[in-house]
């Protein structure tokens, strides 16, 4: 193998990371811009979209099919009411916790006021605090309800959207309950009782009590309803959409495929969990794990009245006369922060919720590269200061791998004049050139595949990190120092307008905007980036001599629109490369002429 092969494996590196970027611009924001295009449009449906998740099943099934005879609601899906308004259409219970703010609907009995007390839009002082649902009627509708469905045939009148229930209480607190009643005047009475906890978890028990003559079969649902298409970031990397765990295996359907699929049914899952996600919320049903019931994905409605819907059906039961029946089911509605989430995994026995945080390919990597920088993190207080430390850890856990690659690096350095006049001597028979080649490293002791065993270890965690940054809520607006506020975001600053002294945006500037953002960090990488690969062998052939000259410009310029954290690791995990193949180099004698050089010319200085 000729002495540059290492370098072709940074060049297969370096085209992978082109084309996860060059995706990203070519089909991630071409499908964001479509979305946009598709919110923007004045379609109008007729009314109110009904369900195409919930159709009254027949006793003893569980199966749901679309259908436009669920419940529905007279209020228009074209509205667009302002928030407040939509708030006041109903009579409401106030929620109060340390991390969710908002109230429930006594008419319909919905949970679809909900905000998050700890998060807000962006990391200004004073910036609002992120939304999640919002009432029927208002722009960009999204809520949970719960309810009670007539098996097939049967007339039982039961709480529709708009029912007006009795609350017990006027607020709803963690570790308390409120309590919704209502009777059909048929000899039912029904029950509500809500509970949360002090994070993201509602609990939803609904009973019915029959009082009169006959017997009904009944079957209890829950449903979690969005209106309208929202702005997602169309990466590939990143699912945004309807999700779950059903029928054995994570289930999960963008926004666009639930439009073309209309509806996805699920049946007879034994434990599972289903509901709609977001890059850092989200919203999730969590029927009992230990009875059976179906599910269902779908949408329905056209433009920006379109209606995404997933929905838990538990199998239908006959309730006797004198007989009353339970039905309870979780509701999630929150952030997915990790520790969170994993917590109610294990409490609820629910399988895989903690997949509603999108780990990927390498999750066996990237879910404990995350619980060792929330380790560290809570030692040291910064997730700045705790990507500085894991880059340590990694180094120190891939030490004697490195060390071999840059022995060999450092020699094969060290006889460079040698395969130059190799190359020179033999510069029209190439299979004599390789020969040589091999002869050389034979005699000097030189494994030319030394260099690829670290590159390859490090592929997966420089992926994995990049997963962690980008899909983590606890990085999101996690300052450093200075002028890194938020380290999922990129580095803010410009070398274009002097790093902020010329008073205009570069990203502002049409076409060549996201290309004009440079920042301090990604510059100080790229200078790493130069020096190490200064100090190894430069390549025999001229032509990848050149390409690997414009290699660290080429990444500079590509990773400054990365996360800031993540190029905050690859400036120190380059600086902390340097310095262990500076003391390889000395060890074995090789000379460092860029290092002598920088000596040399402080000296002059």
């Amino acid at each position: 193998m000729k002495s540059d092969d290492n370098r072709n494996l940074l060049l297969a590196i370096t085209l992978s990371v082109i084309v996860m970027v060059g995706w990203n611009y070519f089909f991630g924001m071409p499908k964001l811009e479509q979305q946009r295009q598709q919110q923007a449009q004045t379609q109008t449906a007729p009314g109110q979209p009904g369900s195409t998740v919930l159709q009254p099943p027949a006793p003893g099934g569980t199966a749901p099919a679309p259908t436009t005879a669920a419940p529905g609601s007279t209020v228009s899906a074209t509205a667009k009411l302002p928030r407040t308004q939509a708030l006041a259409l109903s009579p409401r219970v106030r929620i109060e916790s340390p991390s969710l703010s908002g109230s429930i609907a006594l008419i319909g009995g919905r949970i679809d006021d909900l905000s998050l007390v700890r998060y807000r839009e962006t990391v200004e002082r004073g910036s609002p605090n992120i939304v999640l649902f919002a009432p029927l009627g208002a722009q960009d509708a999204y809520f949970a309800d719960f309810g009670w469905l007539p098996a097939a045939g049967q007339n039982a009148v039961v709480p529709g959207p708009e029912t007006r229930w009795q609350a017990n209480a006027e607020t709803l607190r963690p570790g308390g309950t409120v309590t919704l009643t209502w009777e059909n005047g048929q000899g039912l009475t029904f029950t509500r009782v809500i509970g949360m906890d002090d994070k993201y978890l509602f609990t939803v028990t609904d009973s019915v009590k029959n009082t009169g003559s006959n017997p009904v079969a009944l079957s209890g649902y829950g449903r979690i309803s969005r209106h309208g298409t929202p702005t997602v970031l169309g990466f590939y990397i990143l699912h945004e959409g309807l999700i779950g765990f059903l029928d054995d295996q994570l289930q999960e359907m963008s926004f666009a495929d639930a439009v073309k699929a209309k509806t996805k049914t699920f049946t007879k899952n034994a434990g599972g969990w289903l509901g709609i996600t977001e890059k850092y919320w989200a919203s999730a049903l969590i029927p009992a794990q230990d009875k059976a019931f179906s599910a269902a994905f779908g949408a329905s409605g056209t433009g920006p009245n379109t209606v995404y819907e997933t929905a838990a059906i538990n199998e239908a039961t006959t309730v006797a006369p004198g007989a009353e029946l339970a039905s309870t089911m979780r509701l999630f509605a929150g952030a997915k922060e990790v520790n969170v989430i994993d917590g109610y995994q294990d409490a609820l026995k629910a399988r895989s919720f903690d997949k509603m945080v999108d780990w990927g390919w390498f999750y066996f990597i990237t879910k404990p590269l995350f619980k060792l920088m929330d380790w560290v993190f809570h030692l040291v207080g910064n997730f700045g200061v705790t990507i500085l430390i894991v880059t340590v850890l990694i180094k120190l856990a891939l030490f004697p791998l490195a060390n071999k690659s840059y022995e060999s690096m450092a020699r094969m350095k060290h006889v460079q004049p040698e395969m130059l006049a190799i190359r020179d001597r033999y510069a029209d028979d190439k299979m004599k050139q390789q020969q040589a080649m091999m002869e050389l490293y034979k005699k000097e002791k030189i494994n030319p595949l030394a260099g690829c065993l670290p590159v390859l270890v490090q592929i997966p965690i420089f992926f994995a990190l990049y997963k962690v940054l980008f899909v983590t809520i606890e990085m999101r607006h996690a300052p450093f120092f200075g002028w890194i506020r938020d380290l999922a975001a990129p580095d803010p600053t410009s070398i274009f307008n002097l790093f902020g002294l010329l008073p205009y945006n570069p990203g502002a500037v049409p076409i060549f905007g996201p290309f004009l953002m440079l920042g301090i960090w990604p510059i100080i990488m790229g200078i790493t980036m130069w020096v190490q690969m200064k100090m190894n062998p430069e390549p025999t052939d001229p032509i990848q001599k050149a390409v690997f000259a414009w290699m660290p410009l080429l990444f500079t310029f590509m990773l400054a629109s990365f996360p800031a954290g993540l190029v905050i690791y690859w400036a120190w995990n380059n600086l902390l490369s340097v310095l262990q193949q500076y003391a390889i180099m000395k060890k074995l004698g090789t000379k460092v002429e860029l290092w002598d050089n920088l000596k040399s010319t402080f000296r002059r200085g």
